[in-house]
């Protein structure tokens, strides 16, 4: 390499920001797409994070409460009918559903069983679709970020090409910046996949565990209330 062409290539700036400021627009469009994406997957991650640790705070508190030997009448009355927790939400319903089996004589009506065990299903489907919002997102800035920063690099790859014909110089002072723009693009794109790949796997882990509480405590409620149905 000549004096001249390394002075020349010493000059040029490949910081991020210089990097981005030279691509061209649809590679900057990529890059914006991907670092917007990017943050929008932290904030979903560290929002997930703190309603699974609340989650299972309150599973914790109400699994003492539940099981202190606290009649279930007691119990519900004194959360009520609406309220904040799952366990609780999941526990109500099934108190609800059994008051309202019980007629004004004290008898029983038929089915009671079936709709206690759906309405604590019910109830169940709805924390669950809670606790997985957003995980479907960073599902997907996992598996299309690659490919959209992909994208990125292979526009700024042919870019980089056609000022090289226009320039009539394959000097590698020409040559390495446009390059260098178009795999940051790529480079943006990991950045953006990987943490979303690898905490979607944990948070998908996480809200499997919590929901498997909640039906673990259904099925065991249901089966007290069964009891409950066999002696009246």
């Amino acid at each position: 390499m000549d004096t001249q062409t390394l002075a020349t290539a010493q000059e040029i700036d490949f910081s991020m920001l210089a990097l981005f400021a030279r691509a061209t627009l649809t590679v900057k469009i990529v890059m914006i797409m991907l670092i917007v994406a990017s943050f929008w997957s932290w904030a979903i991650i560290i929002q997930r994070h703190i309603i699974f640790r609340k989650a299972r705070a309150e599973a914790a508190i109400f699994d003492r409460s539940f099981w202190s030997g606290e009649p279930l009448d007691e119990l519900f009355e004194n959360i009520g009918p609406n309220p904040e927790g799952a366990s609780e939400k999941i526990f109500a319903a099934g108190m609800l559903e059994w008051r309202r089996s019980h007629r004004q004589d004290g008898a029983l009506i038929a089915g009671a069983q079936s709709r206690i065990d759906r309405s604590m299903d019910v109830a169940i489907s709805k924390e669950s679709e809670y606790l997985n919002a957003g995980l479907s997102f960073l599902a997907t800035v996992g598996s299309t970020a690659p490919f959209i920063g992909l994208f990125g690099t292979v526009w700024g790859i042919k870019h980089s090409f056609e000022q090289i014909a226009i320039s009539q110089n394959t000097n590698l002072a020409v040559v390495a910046p446009g390059i260098a723009e178009a795999l940051m693009a790529t480079a943006v794109g990991l950045v953006a996949a990987i943490p979303a790949v690898v905490f979607y796997n944990k948070l998908n882990a996480d809200s499997e565990r919590i929901i498997s509480g909640y039906e673990a405590f259904a099925d065991e409620f249901a089966t007290i209330l069964s009891r409950q149905l066999d002696a009246d």
